[in-house]
């Protein structure tokens, strides 16, 4: 854990070679957004990624926090493998999906955040087949109070707290960024490669871990913090310059 003010260098262009490529989606290949609604995937970005699954040979992989199905939506189809609801549910390309029992108390819970949504400007409900996120980006004063909300919900039906960057979420208890990467690693056409994994957010530290576990390398994307990833870019731009020449050095 980089738990110091050392500086993380940047990948290098021929990091790809021979590996496979794991990528969180909001913060590191698009924008945060104040609402996540307004997040899509626009032409460059689809093209971007068709050329780096093409390159490597169909190991590229997106391990979100959001529903897979909006992935699909915002891709038009997927030529690569999803991780959605962060690592519960998998979705790869030709439909066929995986994924837990879906949580009993989640109607309530999402009753619950609803209601506290209403009562509070600025705060908005994402729903989502394995859980549902809080976001106060544009209401910043509600911090506490969704955060003790979640804590409350989570204990009272069983379900996992996921705190995120001006959001908190109650998702199943099963899985983590990490444990899909571990997942996909062990199957075609992921398995016998070295794993690459790019995030933004402290729920991509799994994610990281178990990169470096398997002897891969994780990228940290934003500002220098402490974590797990051995690299850093500088934001969602540098994302897609790095991508673009790496696949070019990789080709």
């Amino acid at each position: 854990m980089n738990d110091t003010t050392t500086l993380l260098p940047t990948p290098p262009r021929d990091l790809l070679g021979g590996a496979s490529l794991f990528l969180d989606f909001d913060g590191t290949l698009v924008e945060l957004q104040d609402r996540p609604d307004l997040v899509h995937a626009d032409a460059e970005l689809i093209r971007l990624l068709a050329r780096v699954g093409h390159a490597l040979d169909g190991r590229l992989a997106i391990v979100t926090g959001r529903a897979s199905e909006r992935i699909v939506e915002m891709f038009g189809g997927i030529p690569f493998v999803i991780g959605g609801s962060h690592g519960v549910e998998f979705r790869y390309p030709g439909g066929r999906t995986a994924g837990p029992e879906l949580p009993a108390g989640l109607p309530d819970v999402i009753d619950r955040l609803r209601a506290f949504a209403a009562a509070h400007d600025g705060v908005l409900v994402e729903t989502k087949p394995y859980g549902a996120g809080l976001h106060y980006r544009m209401a910043p004063d509600v911090e506490d109070e969704a955060n003790l909300l979640a804590e409350a919900l989570a204990a009272a039906h069983g379900l996992r707290v996921q705190p995120g960057k001006m959001m908190v979420e109650l998702r199943a208890a099963a899985g983590d960024k990490g444990a899909a990467i571990e997942r996909l690693m062990g199957e075609a056409p992921f398995a016998g490669s070295r794993p690459v994994f790019l995030g933004d957010d402290v729920t991509d530290e799994d994610g990281f871990r178990a990169v470096a576990a398997l002897g891969g390398a994780g990228i940290l994307i934003g500002p220098e913090r402490g974590t797990a990833a051995r690299y850093r870019l500088e934001g969602v731009s540098a994302v897609r310059t790095w991508l673009s020449r790496a696949v070019e050095a990789y080709l």
